[in-house]
């Protein structure tokens, strides 16, 4: 592939990777992401499946002890953002195969992605449905 080609390609995924960042909330994350796939000792994993609805993560719901960290694995082949329901936190963008960084829950019961809005999970009880009008294949099953 010749420079240009190499250069375009570049920048149209660059394009892409932006355009599919966002949903209105904080672009600051709670950490930075960990990329390596560990684990932090002590804090309880949630993987993202890449299925719809509230199948997206698992366990779902979780059980979070007061004051105990969360990671987000993702099984998934795109990249997700999380964020929690009462604006606590977000996670920076997780590609496929990686791992967010710890975080605290805070007081939040709930949470989505903000590329994949029908992808939602709840802590401690709490069951989430994804919204009413969605319709993508994030929304209840299948993944993309």
């Amino acid at each position: 592939m010749s420079k240009t080609g190499t250069f375009a390609l570049a920048l149209a995924s660059a394009l892409l990777a932006v355009s599919c960042g966002g949903g209105g909330g904080s672009s600051t994350p709670a950490g930075p992401s960990n990329t390596g796939g560990g684990t932090t000792t002590g804090a309880v994993t949630i993987a993202i499946t890449g299925k719809g609805g509230n199948l997206a993560f698992t366990p779902n719901p979780a059980t979070v002890a007061p004051g105990q960290l969360v990671v987000f694995k993702n099984n998934d082949t795109v990249t997700h953002h999380l964020v929690m329901d009462d604006g606590s936190g977000q996670t920076a963008d997780i590609p496929g195969g990686a791992t967010s960084a710890a975080m605290s829950i805070g007081s939040s019961k709930s949470y989505h992605c903000t590329i994949h809005p029908g992808m939602v999970g709840g802590f401690n009880g709490t069951e989430v449905e994804p919204p009413a009008n969605c319709n993508s294949a994030y929304c209840f099953g299948g993944g993309d």
